[in-house]
């Protein structure tokens, strides 16, 4: 029996193609590439070719772009049971609550996973795996939420529920799908790339591991202790096709393909349809151009992010201060060379948080900092809580990233000076990724959000070019 193992992973609410960061010889380039119309080709063309098909999605799918976020997640149901995946976990699928991702659960033809996510009586919240049977071949599902939804991200995500990095619980359910005929073993995990690493290295009998969260493009899967792990990028840009023959219920071969959605992959006319229904009401806003970048905005870089330096530069405009932050997000599709319009905006902070301002002193900025070089380079996986460093407007850091946590920071310049870390500064920053809620004092909202700033600061600087000078330095 051969088997096709289809995987998406952290699509973030991309309904349509988009712009997509690739490179070449010549370094950064964009070209248009995903959308669920042309997945679900795709999908349907391996499928209508081998009934035996398996379609697992990695999740932060339910979030990430404005008709998504203005639904609460709802707008992209009709879309998901129409591309029929048989089975989804999440991370920012938490974002509108957990009575609301339950709601969502419910209207979709096909289970939300998470055998690590716990109600306050201690039962699972969602159900922990799922069993498939093509012919005569059982295939065991796990999945994993993301572990990091109850300790970095914000409080309503989790209301009530607890979330484990999953290790103490697989074994069990390994036992129980074995017991139950599973032939192999599929870890469907949110958790991210390094931690699934070690998860892996931590527990026997996982055959694939399908990874999601740290928008990997793994064109080969890696072994780790017998299992096979991938990792598809971010945005609907790439689909992973494992192809895995059978003999006697146990895995003879294997082949895998990462491919790449683009408008050499034909469309499903019926998703088109649904999808373009969808993105109707947000026509304008994606075709009016509120200023022009002369060069490719993304935030792809682990340390430093073009795009949310137009975030920061506008956030610190309105506010009138010199030092702005914002969290490491990594999703947000490219926008190239041209015209930014108010739905590239959106995408930038498709929650449109409001602006805030607070008093920090120079010793809180250092230990701010550190702490976030910490959560981001931590040399056990497991405590790597997700996301980019900080993004950061007006300081320039000097770094050692294989330093020992508290001391990765060698300097901090603010005004061609060290930063004085007796001193208090007003600084701006979104949401409390930006600056947690432990810090600094006299914390203030402004009455802008993320968006109207942008809008605001575009609106006089309408020709945008993002800073030379970076904000992070390795030395």
């Amino acid at each position: 029996m051969k088997l096709n193992l289809l995987f998406i992973n952290d699509v973030h609410g991309y309904l349509a193609p988009h712009p997509e960061l690739f490179y070449d010889e010549t370094g950064e380039v964009v070209e248009t590439a995903g959308g669920y119309a042309h997945i679900a080709g795709l999908v349907e063309d391996i499928r209508r070719k081998n009934p035996n098909t398996l379609l697992l999605d990695g999740g932060d799918t339910l979030h990430g772009t404005k008709p998504l976020v203005d639904s609460k997640g709802e707008a992209i149901i009709p879309i998901l049971n129409a591309l029929k995946p048989d089975a989804l976990v999440g991370h920012w699928d938490f974002g509108y609550g957990p009575e609301q991702l339950q709601k969502i659960n419910k209207a979709l033809n096909f289970p939300i996973l998470g055998c690590n996510v716990f109600a306050e009586n201690g039962f699972n919240f969602l159900q922990p795996t799922a069993l498939f049977e093509k012919e005569d071949v059982k295939i065991g599902v796990i999945g994993i939420c993301a572990m990091i939804v109850d300790k970095v991200m914000p409080e309503k995500m989790s209301e009530g529920l607890k979330f484990t990095t999953g290790i103490d619980e697989l074994p069990k359910y390994i036992k129980q799908l074995k017991k139950e005929g599973a032939d192999i073993i599929v870890l469907l995990s949110h958790n991210g790339f390094p931690q699934d690493v070690e998860l892996l290295k931590k527990v026997d009998g996982i055959d694939i591991c399908l990874s999601a969260h740290t928008h990997n493009r793994l064109y080969a899967p890696i072994e780790v202790n017998g299992a096979r792990i991938v990792q598809c990028g971010c945005h609907g840009v790439f689909v992973g096709n494992f192809t895995i023959v059978f003999e006697e219920n146990k895995i003879k071969n294997y082949d895998y393909e990462l491919i790449k959605v683009d408008n050499s992959v034909p469309k499903n006319t019926e998703m088109d349809k649904l999808v373009q229904k969808a993105l109707k009401p947000y026509q304008e806003i994606s075709t009016t151009a509120l200023g022009h970048t002369k060069e490719i905005l993304h935030r792809y870089n682990t340390t430093n992010s073009t795009m949310d330096n137009l975030l920061l530069k506008a956030i610190a405009h309105i506010t009138k201060t010199d030092i702005a932050f914002s969290n490491g997000w990594r999703y947000g599709a490219p926008i190239a060379v041209g015209k930014i319009t108010e739905n590239d905006l959106y995408n930038i902070a498709p929650m449109n948080p409001p602006v805030s301002t607070v008093e920090l002193t120079g010793i809180e900025i250092k230990e701010m900092l550190e702490e976030n070089l910490e959560r981001t380079f931590c040399s056990n996986p497991l405590k790597q809580m997700g996301g980019y460093a900080k993004r950061v407007l007006g300081l320039q850091i000097n770094m050692r990233i294989e330093n020992p946590k508290g001391h990765r920071i060698q300097e901090i310049y603010y005004k061609g000076s060290h930063l004085n870390l007796d001193k208090t500064y007003k600084v701006s920053f979104v949401t409390m990724q930006g600056v947690s809620k432990k810090y600094g004092k006299n914390r203030k909202k402004h009455n802008q959000k993320a968006v109207e700033a942008m809008k605001t600061y575009l609106k006089e600087n309408p020709e945008f070019s993002p800073d030379t000078i970076k904000s992070f330095r390795l030395v």
